[in-house]
């Protein structure tokens, strides 16, 4: 293990008693069962609950999280997916559910202190030229109404990306770093993971791009984890990173009813995406070294 992820050990000493490969898959097995029986718990209810018509409104509205109620739904849902993982880490590694969170004395510092760092960079970014490269955004949500759901628009956010990090950076990073020395193995395999859950099948010409970005941004949160020794740095990297797509800018319509602008621009269009996710990738690649800085590492 390199010096610098020395902290690592922290996050993967839960993992080491039950780390062997088959477990893991075991592990992916029963919390994919487990998610999905949950969420035909959830539609049952709502089925219970609702007529017809309106069954299908708010289905609609969670899949494509293009109203401000829809999207709230939709990143609440993936509290889901921490059910699911945290239930995993108990009755098949005999281990804390916490425990997916690494060190726990650690987690809350360290997520304020990264947060508050790259919250400052993106408000550094917007203000200080080349700003001009957004001129063109459009709005999206009157800000009165904006504001009032931002109450359960943030709340909803961090289970969304709490959810993703204990799963790819929590119980992945930590099962495979458990079994093996390299980070390729486990930094590596959890970031492609991580790229492929963002496949869009509806943009045939980019999707690619999105996967290419999502990959980087996994092994960043990974470096992150590793010289941490908690997921409190990679989930306030990756509530920074949503927030400034879900609740500011939207890229496209998908995921866009809390946003408070929108990029007037098709995601299917590689060469009109690529300025726009070059600014996105520099941001994020700053974030990384802000969060960085802040943690001293």
């Amino acid at each position: 293990m390199p010096p610098a992820y020395a902290a690592h050990e922290l996050m993967l000493r839960p993992a080491r008693a039950r780390a062997e490969l088959w477990r893991t898959g075991m592990g992916l097995a029963v919390g994919t069962v487990i998610f999905a029986g949950l969420q035909w718990a959830v539609i049952a209810v709502l089925i219970a609950l609702l007529p017809p018509d309106a069954l299908m409104t708010v289905q609609t509205e969670m899949a494509l999280g293009n109203t401000q109620m829809g999207a709230v739904m939709m990143l609440a849902s993936f509290g889901l997916m921490a059910i699911s993982v945290m239930a995993v880490a108990g009755q098949v590694h005999k281990r804390p559910a916490l425990s997916l969170l690494g060190h726990l004395p650690l987690v809350g510092p360290q997520f304020v202190r990264v947060l508050a760092a790259v919250a400052l960079l993106n408000v550094v970014i917007w203000i200080l030229p080349p700003s001009e490269a957004l001129d063109g955004i459009e709005a999206n949500v009157p800000l009165s109404n904006w504001l009032r759901f931002l109450p359960l628009a943030l709340p909803a956010l961090l289970i969304q990306v709490s959810a993703e990090e204990m799963l790819f950076r929590g119980y992945l990073q930590q099962q495979l770093g458990a079994r093996f020395a390299s980070p390729w193995v486990w930094m590596g395999v959890p970031a492609m993971m991580f790229g492929l859950l963002h496949y869009r099948p509806d943009l045939p010409e980019t999707t690619w791009l999105m996967i290419a970005w999502a990959v980087l941004f996994g092994v960043l949160a990974a470096d992150l984890t590793a010289r941490s020794g908690s997921l409190g740095p990679a989930i306030a990297l990756h509530f920074a990173t949503n927030a400034s797509a879900i609740l500011f800018v939207a890229p496209d319509d998908l995921l866009s009813g809390l946003a408070l602008y929108r990029l007037p621009v098709s995601l299917d269009d590689p060469d009109r995406l690529w300025p726009y996710l070059l600014i996105d990738l520099g941001v994020m690649v700053t974030s990384w070294l802000a969060a960085r800085l802040a943690l001293k590492c």
